[in-house]
């Protein structure tokens, strides 16, 4: 095993409702394994009390590809799983992912037969792609119409919205691509109305919106959405530790990039851990207060962290102000509240930079050695990102080949300067790589 420097963030993951592999099967897959983890004294912490039947079962379930067999493989594995208070979770996370399946058996069937269906996977667009959540009837629709170009149908009736609806929305010098989800109801990380989905796009999305109606109880509106979101293991609040797994080709090997502290183990214990897994071809960085736990949940891209902010709309209706105040003392400090009336325009012209802020990102835009102007379109990179991040994302080749680089930039006393590769960027950074 290999101990590298820093290098880019990796962090993929798709979960989008027609592709079983990257589905909720692997929330189920972590929770499993956490029970089966052995412990210091050697004896195996099932609370489950799982019989060898029901690991070899499982094993199975964790192998299979076919959407058909992994249904059918599930229903035994569920059959298999003693019937008592210590593997209620288990039972219930194991029939959510077969309700999941299901439907989306249900939704290729559909389509082979020729009848068109809601499609809910949208390609990145812009700097950031950014989802609009929140209950039915809060204006989405509205803050699209108002803040893009998007042709949206605007109603009195309650869940107009089917499906996602994009555009992109300006501002300075980038765009982002805002989605307007489908409402989001109580029940929806267990399947009810279209919340599989839904949840679907905010796990692949770069940032959330969470909409409230100010003039119509918004604390419970943004209480829901935070307990369905929780139980889809999407947090908004930035976790003490965080790991990020790439794979690699075959015959790689695995390296480990420690960037913080671990908290509850050693890397050796990180190593084993990932090996037990078969993860032996990938690059792994570990920041902050990371723990065991968190190593295992990134294998199986379990827990998913989204910057997001909260956006109390209808402020222009009577009453909206009290309790847009009672929003606020619910909230703390844990999310930026924006108060907004789409109706009126009121508060709208914030709504950019709130979403810059809140995404931690920062625009590098780059010069070519014999140009006299940089380009106008930036990169986008992730605050405390640095030249190495930056060379990375432009080619490999730059990173491969990399002598030096020249930086301008408002903060430094004399620009430009000559800097190397751990040098840190920062907002509207101008620069311009020398390769050997």
């Amino acid at each position: 095993m290999k101990f590298v420097k820093p290098f880019s963030p990796f962090s993929y993951f798709k979960f989008i409702f027609n592709k079983t592999k990257d589905g909720l099967w692997r929330v189920l897959k972590t929770n499993i394994n956490r029970q089966l983890r052995t412990t210091n004294e050697g004896a195996a912490f099932m609370p489950a009390n799982l019989t060898a039947e029901a690991k070899k079962k499982w094993d199975e379930v964790a192998e299979e590809r076919n959407p058909n067999e992994k249904l059918r493989l599930l229903q035994e594995f569920l059959a298999l799983i003693p019937k008592h208070k210590g593997s209620e979770k288990l039972q219930k996370q194991t029939k959510r992912q077969i309700a999941t399946l299901r439907k989306e058996l249900e939704e290729k069937k559909r389509i082979k037969v020729g009848k068109s269906g809601p499609k809910f996977f949208m390609e990145k667009e812009g700097a950031a792609q950014i989802i609009i959540l929140g209950p039915t009837k809060v204006g989405r629709s509205s803050l699209l119409a108002s803040t893009t170009n998007a042709k949206v149908e605007i109603s009195d009736y309650p869940f107009t919205t089917r499906e996602p609806v994009p555009g992109m929305f300006p501002f300075e010098d980038i765009q982002f691509q805002i989605i307007e989800a489908p409402p989001l109801v109580e029940g929806a990380a267990d399947g009810e109305g279209m919340g599989m989905q839904t949840l679907g796009l905010a796990r692949n999305a770069d940032g959330l919106i969470l909409m409230v109606d100010a003039s119509q109880n918004p604390s419970a509106q943004l209480s829901l959405m935070l307990g369905e979101l929780e139980k889809a293991r999407i947090f908004l609040q930035k976790p003490r530790g965080r790991v990020d797994i790439e794979r690699r080709f075959r015959g790689a090997g695995l390296r480990i990039s420690l960037l913080g502290r671990l908290v509850d183990c050693r890397l050796k214990d990180v190593e084993e851990l990932l090996r037990s897994y078969r993860v032996v071809d990938a690059v792994v960085r570990i920041q902050g207060e990371a723990m065991l736990d968190d190593v295992e949940e990134a294998i199986f891209e379990a827990n998913v962290y989204r910057p997001a902010i909260v956006i109390a709309n209808k402020m222009d209706v009577a009453g909206a102000e009290k309790r847009f105040v009672e929003l606020k003392r619910f909230v703390g400090d844990r999310l930026s509240v924006v108060p907004v009336s789409c109706k009126t325009g009121q508060g709208l012209e914030s709504l950019g930079k709130k979403l810059f802020d809140a995404l931690g990102v920062i625009r590098v835009y780059t010069k070519e050695p014999s140009a006299k102007k940089h380009s106008p379109k930036p990169f986008i990179l992730k605050c405390g990102a640095t030249i190495q991040d930056l060379a990375r994302q432009i080619h490999s080749d730059f990173y491969k080949q990399f002598s030096y680089a020249k930086v301008w930039s408002k903060r430094l006393v004399f620009s430009p300067q000559k800097v190397g590769l751990p040098f840190v960027l920062d907002d509207r950074d101008v620069v311009e790589i020398h390769i050997k």
